[in-house]
């Protein structure tokens, strides 16, 4: 139980990670992209979101069965 722990540990701290790179790379970008955002409306967001999920886990799913 202790090494899943340490593994969700690990993962969130690797989306820390990669969500902070545009950011520190592009800033002036970062902030266009999130000035643009107020203009999309909640269901394309949520789709994104679902989608991008998906993504991961299927990604995951690839990985972990390799």
């Amino acid at each position: 139980m202790a090494i899943m722990w340490e593994q969700i540990g690990a993962a969130l701290c690797l989306v820390l990670v990669i969500e902070g790179l545009l950011p520190f790379l592009f800033p002036a970008r970062w902030r266009t992209l999130a000035e643009s955002l107020r203009t999309v409306d909640d269901k394309t967001i949520r789709f994104v979101g679902f989608a991008s999920m998906m993504l991961g886990a299927s990604l995951l799913y690839l990985v972990k069965s390799s």
